[in-house]
């Protein structure tokens, strides 16, 4: 079993001597045991919450992911041909009561129109304490996707390493899905790219949401949508094991350079 603190320390080495890319220092375990305390004074709230506070579902090939976001993406997949589905918004009345019936326990999603499911579904993920991609990464990524074609793509890959299992089980289970949204393309009329525009801005927050838009921010925005594009290809085809080949071939690499000095 690899020291996955060597493992990190790997991938940061090699991201900056062949890429360039500096990953900034982790907001180490303070933050995650903040939000593990606070998770114990929730009580069965859905939105707002840290995914280990919230109830999680075994999914095959999957792991434990969220029940909120497994009930609402089988929800949506016998909907899956609906025109419009998450560009469309759904009710603000309707999805507030959704909300509220979902943050006391209450089980709604089976009968709720599809976009306004789908609207629950972004607010989740907008909600969340801290964004699923996490703030450290962003600048990595979107220096990222200034590379050429291959160095994008392998660069995109080695930071994707640095999350935790848990993100990796839940973006690989989210990803799948948005996937199979975009195979109906021709039905629904959200191919790829649309999702993009959709979900860039809910998985990779940044602290400017309300503020007004300036050239700089909306040149970001431009490349969180390229970063998340280049996300989903690279969850989608990619499975753990992947992961792990990646993690000890940098090992044997650094391991071997320090032998030789």
């Amino acid at each position: 079993m690899w020291d996955q603190r060597l493992v990190r320390l790997a991938l940061l080495q090699h991201l900056r001597a062949f890429y360039g890319i500096k990953v900034k220092g982790v907001r180490g375990q303070c933050d995650r045991r903040r939000h593990e305390t606070a998770a114990t004074e929730i009580g069965g709230k859905i939105f707002g919450v840290p995914f280990n506070a919230l109830p999680h579902s075994a999914v095959p090939e999957y792991g434990h992911i969220p029940s909120f976001l497994v009930d609402a993406c089988t929800s949506l997949e016998e909907h899956i041909h609906t025109e419009g589905l998450f560009r469309k918004s759904g009710s603000v009345i309707r999805l507030k009561a959704l909300k509220n019936k979902l943050d006391s326990g209450e089980g709604c999603l089976s009968s709720a129109p599809p976009c306004d499911v789908a609207g629950l579904l972004k607010q989740f993920f907008r909600e969340l304490p801290e964004p699923i991609l996490p703030a450290d990464l962003h600048e990595a990524l979107l220096k990222a996707q200034q590379l050429g074609t291959e160095e994008k793509n392998k660069a995109t890959l080695l930071l994707s390493c640095l999350l935790a299992d848990h993100t990796v089980h839940v973006l690989r289970y989210f990803f799948n899905f948005l996937r199979n949204v975009s195979l109906r393309s021709s039905e629904n009329k959200m191919d790829s790219s649309n999702l993009a525009v959709i979900f860039a801005p809910n998985l990779l927050q940044t602290n400017e949401g309300h503020e007004k838009m300036s050239s700089n921010t909306e040149k970001k925005l431009r490349l969180q949508i390229l970063s998340w594009k280049r996300y989903q290809l690279c969850w989608v085809l990619m499975v753990s094991k992947a992961l792990k080949k990646v993690n000890m071939k940098l090992l044997v690499n650094i391991r071997g350079r320090e032998d030789k000095v």
